[in-house]
C-alpha cells in the first residue's frame, strides 16, 4: 500500500489569456456539447507552453503541463522555479482553490495553505475571530482551537491587536497571524508560498523553524515555495523543478538547486551601457558601466581564479542636487546568501560621470558564482537607487577543480597565519 499523502497524476492547467473562464459563451456551449457526447474538450487540444518571455501565437496557455509526482508523509517538498514557471498555480490546485483542466490529485488529510497575505481571513473580523473561523474551516472543534489559541497568538506576536479587525493589520502582522494559524492548528499538510518574504528576519527564522518542527516532530507534510535557495536546501528533504509549466526534474534539494541555477543564470560579468539606448537608473542615478575584472592580470577579461584579485568597477552619473552620496554593494551567492556588503561615501559632481573601483584581494573569496546588488544613498542614507543582480560572475579554483580535494567549505577562504607553539 502506498504511503503517499499527495499523489499528482498527469496534472495540467490551461488558461485563456486575457479572459476570465473560457471567455465567451460560444466556447462554453462548445465545451458542454462535447462533454454531453462523451468527447474530449476541444480546447484542450490546443495551447502553448507557458513561456512568458515569448509572444506566442495561441490565446490558450498551459500554466501546467503533465505534472506527475508523489509526496510521502512527513516530507518537506520544495517547489523551485522562476517567476511564471507554474509554482503558484500548482499550489492553488493542491489547495483546491482552483481545479485542474486534466489529470487528478489524491490527498490524504486536511490542508492548511498560506498562498498570499490574508488567505482565508475575513478583514472585518478581529484576529481572535479569524483564528476560530480558520480553525473551523480546517475541521477543528472549538475546544481544540482554544487549546492552541495562546500558542498561536504568542507565535504571531500580535497579542495587543488580537481584538482589532485584521483589515487594520500591517502586511507583516497579517502574515504572522495567518502562518501561526496554519501551522498550529494541526493540518496533515501545510502549503506555504513565497508569502513568508513579507515578514521580517526574526519571523522568517521562526517560521522556518516551525515548518521543520511540524515535519520532523509531528510527521506532517510541508510544501514550500521560495526563491531563497539557502532556506530551501536547509529545510526540504526533496525538491521539484518547474520550467514553463513543466516538471523538469525532482530529487535531492542540492542537486535540483544546482540544476535550477545552471539553467537560469544569465552571467553578466560586464555591463556597458555608455553607448546604449538601454538605461539602468532613475531620476537620481544613471549607471553607465558595471564590471567584474581580474585585478591580478593585465587582461581584465581573464578568468578570475581564487588567487586573483577582483576589481568591481562602476561608472555612474549623479543626477541629484547632492554632491555627497554613497555607492555600495552586497556580494551575494546565487542561493541568496549575503557574503558581505561594502559602502563608499564620497563627493561626486552633479550631472558628471564618476568612476569608482572596489578592490577585493586574492585568496579571500571561495570558488562560487556571485551576484552584485548595487545601491546608492544620500549622505543621510536615504535610498536613491538600487539594482538587484546587476552582475553575475564566477570565481574558479583551477587547482582543486582538477584534483580530488573538492571545494573548501564556506564563502571565504583567506590564507591565515598559523603558528606552532609547542
Amino acid at each position: 500500500m502506498s504511503s503517499s499523502i499527495i499523489k499528482v497524476e498527469n496534472l495540467s492547467k490551461q488558461y485563456r489569456l486575457g479572459q476570465i473562464g473560457t471567455g465567451t459563451f460560444s466556447h462554453d456551449i462548445n465545451r458542454w456539447w462535447y462533454k454531453v457526447r462523451g468527447k474530449e474538450d476541444p480546447y484542450l487540444k490546443i495551447g502553448e507552453a507557458n513561456d512568458r518571455t515569448s509572444k506566442g501565437t495561441s490565446e490558450y496557455v498551459w500554466a501546467l503541463n503533465d505534472i506527475n509526482f508523489e509526496v510521502e508523509k512527513g516530507e518537506v517538498l520544495g517547489v523551485i522555479g522562476r517567476n511564471g514557471a507554474g509554482k503558484s498555480t500548482l499550489l492553488k490546485i493542491l489547495s483546491r482553490t482552483t481545479t485542474p483542466s486534466i489529470g487528478s490529485i489524491k490527498i490524504k488529510g486536511r490542508i492548511a495553505s498560506l498562498l498570499e497575505v490574508g488567505t482565508g481571513f475575513h478583514p472585518e473580523l478581529s484576529g481572535r475571530d479569524n483564528i476560530f473561523l480558520n480553525g473551523a474551516i480546517l475541521g477543528m472543534t472549538k475546544t481544540e482551537i482554544k487549546r492552541k489559541f495562546d500558542e498561536i497568538v504568542d507565535f504571531a506576536g500580535v497579542e495587543r491587536y488580537i481584538d482589532t479587525p485584521v483589515k487594520r493589520y500591517s502586511s507583516g502582522m497579517y502574515v504572522r497571524l495567518a502562518f501561526g494559524v496554519a501551522a498550529h492548528l494541526e493540518p496533515e499538510i501545510l502549503i506555504v508560498d513565497e508569502v513568508l518574504a513579507v515578514g521580517d528576519a526574526e519571523f522568517q527564522k521562526k517560521a522556518l523553524g516551525k515548518m521543520k518542527s511540524v515535519s520532523n516532530n509531528d510527521g506532517r507534510t510541508v510544501l514550500f515555495v521560495s526563491h531563497n535557495m539557502a532556506a530551501l536546501e536547509t529545510l526540504c528533504s526533496k525538491a521539484i523543478l518547474l520550467e514553463n509549466g513543466s516538471l523538469v526534474d525532482g530529487g535531492a534539494p542540492s542537486a535540483i538547486i544546482k540544476k535550477y541555477i545552471s539553467n537560469s543564470s544569465n552571467f553578466k560579468r560586464h555591463l556597458d551601457l555608455s553607448n546604449s539606448q538601454t538605461k539602468i537608473g532613475n531620476e537620481n542615478i544613471e549607471v553607465l558601466l558595471a564590471t567584474a575584472e581580474n585585478g591580478s592580470s593585465k587582461d581584465k577579461e581573464d578568468v578570475i581564479d581564487i588567487k586573483s584579485a577582483l576589481d568591481l568597477r562602476f561608472i555612474f552619473i549623479n543626477k541629484t542636487k547632492e554632491a555627497e552620496i554613497s555607492v555600495g554593494f552586497d556580494l551575494r551567492t546565487l542561493k541568496g546568501d549575503t557574503v558581505f556588503g561594502s559602502l563608499n561615501k564620497g563627493t561626486y559632481e552633479i550631472n558628471k560621470e564618476s568612476e569608482v573601483v572596489c578592490h577585493i584581494p586574492g585568496d579571500f573569496l571561495n570558488s562560487e558564482v556571485y551576484q552584485i546588488f548595487l545601491y546608492f544613498h544620500t549622505k543621510q542614507m536615504d535610498p536613491l537607487f538600487s539594482q538587484m543582480d546587476i552582475l553575475t560572475f564566477e570565481i574558479k579554483d583551477t587547482v582543486r577543480e582538477s584534483g580530488y580535494l573538492g571545494k573548501v567549505n564556506g564563502f571565504i577562504r583567506p590564507i591565515l597565519k598559523w603558528e606552532k607553539i609547542q
